[in-house]
């Protein structure tokens, strides 16, 4: 291992060998992430070449945003044809903590990770109303919430990311944070999560082909190397 204070691009860290993508924005045309299907077969082989071994695509299901599963599925099927490289595709969803996702919760009109791990998300600058109900409501559900990005919400503090986890839910880490994708208030954040071992799954939330490039050139220092590693073996 490389002394920590020395760094190494994410491309050539290792860290995305054998890689599970939880969180991306790679479904073509159908929100703010990549918008052309050519696109996502670049982003997908750049991914296969630094050995990702497995992607979940996850559109997001917001007010804004009003896609359906039965929609989204559909053109999930259209990369399935389209892709004949060797990562392992499935579909999920980041959803909204809106004021429309109590209804698609009781609808089922959701789309879970693994195991009935549910992606969701809220406003960078404001919570939601009524937040730790719904996650409680989530769980009744049978679902287990997985909160997106928790280093980029603005209002949130490390007193409250030791509340959610000891509400059961759980923290999902952006990794473009660490090489300062979202400015250097969520890199501080991330890093300090992470030293912690407060997180529990990682993704790109990737939304473009140059967002990649920018992320596979980041660099990282050994310990967050090392840390990251530590996670990603659990």
């Amino acid at each position: 291992m490389w002394p920590f204070s020395r760094k190494i691009s994410l491309e050539k860290s290792g860290i995305l060998n054998g890689f599970r993508e939880c969180h991306c924005h790679l479904l073509p045309g159908v929100d703010d992430g990549v918008k052309k299907m050519e696109d996502t077969l670049a982003i997908l082989s750049l991914w296969e070449e630094a050995g990702v071994k497995e992607v979940w695509f996850t559109p997001h299901i917001m007010e804004d945003i009003p896609n359906t599963p039965a929609a989204l599925q559909k053109r999930f099927q259209e990369v399935l044809e389209a892709y004949d490289g060797g990562i392992g595709l499935h579909l999920a969803a980041e959803h909204m903590l809106d004021n429309l996702f109590l209804s698609r919760l009781e609808k089922r009109e959701l789309l879970p990770l693994w195991e009935g791990h549910l992606l969701v998300e809220t406003s960078y600058f404001n919570p939601p109303l009524r937040m730790e109900e719904t996650m409680e409501a989530i769980k009744e559900a049978g679902y287990r919430p997985v909160l997106a990005h928790p280093e980029r919400y603005q209002y949130m503090s490390m007193a409250d990311y030791r509340k959610w986890k000891s509400l059961g839910v759980l923290l999902q880490l952006n990794y473009p944070s660490l090489v300062g994708a979202y400015g250097p208030q969520a890199q501080g954040k991330a890093e300090a999560l992470l030293a912690k071992g407060m997180y529990d799954l990682t993704g790109s939330d990737t939304h473009s082909l140059g967002f990649v490039h920018y992320c596979l050139d980041g660099q990282l220092s050994g310990k967050t190397v090392r840390l990251l590693k530590e996670l990603l073996n659990r």
